[in-house]
């Protein structure tokens, strides 16, 4: 095997591993019953209300909705790039069925320990996003949407960013609120709330604190030194 097709490999395995963080992060934020991630609060709200649909097959055609709109931004028809991300839509939206799967019987016990499993799907969270920069292999149409939607308004990605999240928050409460007529989820089973909120301030600050060992463990790997 030549060094081109071993760096490959080993890009696509660090991001693979990245993936695989992030979808037990979504797994566990909603076994804590907090509230999940704002970019996972639609797939999670609507598997509330169409059980027969998973949590994961909601997610990939979620990205499919994002490369839409990508699409439609550039006024470009389907290339490469939106190929590779809706490669990995389909990768992520299976790892998070299978994460949930494995984490349906962590028990759930008072407020403490739920919170911990929120605080844990944040650690993993930062941690998987910046393997995912590391390998720089699978391209996530939820975080290419928001570099786009910059690109073509103007608007600091930061902004966008917050802004997405904000409208994903809110698009998944007004569903919540028309099948269920409950803000938060069906009543049950909570999608947003106090862990929603956690999930979208704190992963970047975590982030601050998990990139400089990722990046001793796993850069070396990549850089190949």
């Amino acid at each position: 095997m030549n060094n081109c097709a071993k760096d490959i490999l080993k890009r696509y395995g660090i991001a693979t591993l990245g993936l695989i963080l992030i979808a037990v992060g979504v797994a566990l934020s909603l076994k804590s019953n907090l509230g999940t991630a704002p970019v996972s609060c639609p797939p999670a709200v609507l598997n509330l209300r169409w059980g027969f649909l998973s949590v994961g097959t909601l997610t990939w055609m979620m990205h499919l909705v994002f490369i839409l709109t990508q699409m439609i931004l550039r006024r470009k028809v389907l290339n490469s790039h939106y190929l590779l991300q809706l490669a990995a839509a389909f990768v992520f939206g299976y790892l998070c069925d299978a994460a949930i799967w494995l984490c349906q019987g962590i028990p759930v016990g008072n407020y403490a320990v739920r919170l911990l499993l929120t605080f844990a799907a944040i650690l993993l969270t930062a941690v998987g996003i910046r393997l995912e920069v590391i390998g720089n292999a699978w391209i996530l149409a939820g975080e290419q949407v928001a570099v786009v939607i910059s690109e073509v308004t103007g608007f600091k990605f930061s902004n966008v960013k917050i802004g997405l999240d904000i409208f994903l928050v809110a698009l998944s409460a007004a569903f919540a609120w028309l099948a269920f007529h409950n803000l938060f989820g069906d009543g049950s089973h909570v999608v947003i709330r106090e862990g929603t909120l956690l999930l979208a301030l704190l992963t970047g600050l975590c982030m601050k604190l998990t990139d400089p060992l990722v990046d001793r463990v796993f850069g070396h790997a990549v850089e190949g030194k």
